[in-house]
């Protein structure tokens, strides 16, 4: 049986959830994509960026909306290197051979990160790398970046500034479209006296937001259809009210309704047709 989630990613053979892609613009994802921009997708945490970003990873790699090849990567590893730029290219690079290994089954991700960084030095690594893995192959390469923002000061501006540098070699030979994904848009990025990012090549900010009140009834829906057990609708209004849709909120009030409180766990075992949960019940 499913439940709800309280921690993301949230797949979808263990957890309720509303279908991702439907959360975003997806015709104008795609389109950006197809154009070869570079964008920003951000969103304050547990509002489901990185399952929102896992899934269009799959879409993209599923041959649907072209031939391309696209990895995720998440950059919050990063955050340990602090100032220190060549162990953060080291991490990132890092990252990306993994995920490329893992979803492509491109181990060549690896050694070119390697090699990279010791014949151009960490400010140019993560260009020269993406340059080689780009040019290996025909189909456009799209990158997934997550976290970005967990990056600060000089980490920061040199991977901005390498994306930046080489995209006016995409698709042949960088790659065609990059997402940014973080806690803030780009224009709140800022590095300790930096006077602004060096990032002018970014054609959009996407901003994922809240569950509407149906996609928050149609998520209670779920759990009903699956085990019988119903929201009164006392109960179904109460989640919106409580939550305005905020994803997590959502799920952990439910979570708790429907497996925390005596009243929903012995409405589970009573029956598949039991309504439960009104206010004030524990």
């Amino acid at each position: 049986m499913r439940k709800f989630a309280r921690s993301g990613p949230v797949g979808r053979d263990r957890y309720y959830r509303i279908p991702p892609l439907t959360r975003i613009n997806l015709d104008q994802v795609l389109t950006l994509i197809s154009d070869e921009q570079y964008f920003v997708l951000h969103a304050p945490r547990q509002t489901g960026k990185t399952t929102t970003l896992l899934a269009l990873r799959d879409l993209l790699n599923s041959g649907s909306e072209g031939d391309y090849r696209c990895v995720y990567a998440s950059l919050e590893a990063g955050r340990t290197a602090g100032e220190d730029v060549e162990r953060a290219m080291r991490i990132i690079l890092g990252e990306l051979g993994t995920q490329a290994r893992g979803t492509l089954g491109d181990g060549s991700v690896e050694d070119l990160g390697r090699e990279a960084l010791a014949s151009a030095g960490p400010d140019r690594a993560v260009r020269v790398a993406l340059l080689r893995w780009a040019a290996a192959d025909p189909r456009p390469l799209v990158l997934l970046l997550d976290e970005v923002d967990t990056l600060t000061g000089d980490p920061l501006l040199s991977l901005l500034s390498q994306l930046r540098s080489g995209y006016p070699d995409r698709p042949e030979r960088f790659p065609q479209s990059v997402v940014l994904s973080g806690l803030r848009d780009l224009k709140d990025y800022r590095a300790p006296g930096a006077k602004g990012i060096p990032f002018n090549i970014k054609a959009e900010s996407l901003r994922l937001g809240d569950f509407s009140e149906a996609e928050t009834r149609a998520l209670l829906g779920q759990h009903t259809e699956e085990t019988g057990q119903a929201f009164t609708e006392e109960a179904a209004s109460a989640v919106w009210g409580e939550t305005c849709g905020q994803p997590w909120l959502v799920n952990a009030l439910a979570y708790e309704a429907c497996f925390r409180t005596k009243a929903g766990r012995n409405a589970r075992g009573r029956s598949r047709r039991k309504t439960f949960w009104t206010r004030g019940s524990d």
